[in-house]
C-alpha cells in the first residue's frame, strides 16, 4: 500500500490518486516510468517525479522516519505493513489527573513479540523510554493522539516522539466502528482474560492507588489490564489496516 500511495504529493488527494490507480499507475516505479500521468501537466509531473524519487530512495535505504514524515497523520495507516518490523504498540496508565498535572503510572509496550511494562517508581524513566522507543519507527495506539502521546510529551518533554503514528481510534471511525477500545474489541471478537474483563481506565486509576497503599494483587491486576490493552492493539491494527486497504487502496498494488 505504501508504494502505491501518491497522496503525499502536494495537490493530489484521494480522488486523483484513485484515477492514477484506475489508469494502471499503482506503484512509484510505474509513476516514474510514465512520461505523462492522467491529468498532470509536464511541469508538475517533473516536480512530482523528484518527490517520488526521493521517497523511493528513502524507502530503499530504510530511512523510515523520513518516509513517514512525508505523510499526514491521517494517512499513517498506509505505513503499517512496510513498517511492521519497526512497529510498537503502546498504552499508558495514569493516576487520573490531566496531562501536565498528573503522573504516568505505567507504560505498556509490545514490539518484536515482546511485552515490556515500565512502572513508576520502578523502571519508568526518560532514559528507559528513549531506549525502548528508539527501536521503532511506528507507534500504534488507540486514541493516542488525544491522550497517550500528549501525556508522554507533557511528562517527558525531552522524549523523542518523531515516530509515525497509527491511531486506531480514528481508523476505526473511518470504517464506521464507534465507541472505545473495549467496545470495538467486543464487536470484533477480541477476548480478554476473566481477571480484567469489564475493567476500564478509571478502574486502572483505582488499582494504582490500591497498589501504592500496599495491595500487591491490585498491582498484578493493573499489569494484566495494561498488557491486555496493549496486546489487543496488534490484531485490531491488522484488521483495520486490511479493511482500510480494501476500501481505500488500489485493486492491485
Amino acid at each position: 500500500m505504501l508504494e502505491s500511495s501518491f497522496i503525499f504529493l502536494k495537490g493530489i488527494g484521494e480522488t486523483t490518486e484513485r484515477r492514477l490507480w484506475d489508469d494502471g499507475v499503482t506503484h512509484w516505479r510505474q509513476f516514474l516510468e510514465t512520461s505523462a500521468a492522467l491529468g498532470i501537466g509536464p511541469a508538475r509531473k517533473a516536480l512530482y517525479d523528484r518527490e517520488v524519487e526521493q521517497a523511493w530512495e528513502d524507502f530503499q535505504r530504510a530511512q523510515w522516519r523520513r518516509v513517514g514524515r512525508r505523510f499526514k497523520a491521517a494517512h499513517h495507516w498506509r505505513l503499517f505493513e512496510v513498517f511492521r518490523a519497526r512497529t510498537v504498540f503502546l498504552d499508558i496508565e495514569t493516576n487520573g489527573y490531566p496531562a501536565g498535572e498528573g503522573e504516568i503510572t505505567m507504560v505498556g509496550l509490545y514490539g518484536h513479540h515482546t511485552m515490556t511494562t515500565l512502572v513508576r517508581h520502578q523502571n519508568l524513566t526518560l532514559d528507559r523510554l528513549e531506549e525502548e522507543l528508539s527501536n521503532y519507527d511506528l507507534i500504534v495506539t488507540f486514541f493516542g493522539s488525544g491522550f497517550d502521546l500528549p501525556y508522554l510529551r507533557a511528562s517527558y518533554p525531552q522524549l523523542d516522539l518523531s515516530h509515525a503514528h497509527f491511531d486506531l481510534c480514528f481508523a476505526a471511525r473511518r470504517l464506521g466502528l464507534r465507541g472505545g477500545l473495549k467496545h470495538i474489541e467486543a464487536e470484533l471478537g477480541l477476548a480478554r482474560s476473566a481477571g480484567v474483563q469489564g475493567l476500564d481506565g478509571w478502574d486502572a486509576v483505582n488499582l494504582w492507588h490500591a497498589w501504592q497503599a500496599g495491595d500487591e494483587r491490585a498491582g498484578e491486576t493493573l499489569r494484566e489490564y495494561n498488557e491486555a490493552d496493549v496486546r489487543n492493539l496488534e490484531p485490531l491494527a491488522e484488521y483495520l489496516y486490511q479493511a482500510l486497504r480494501e476500501r481505500h487502496g488500489p485493486v492491485h498494488d
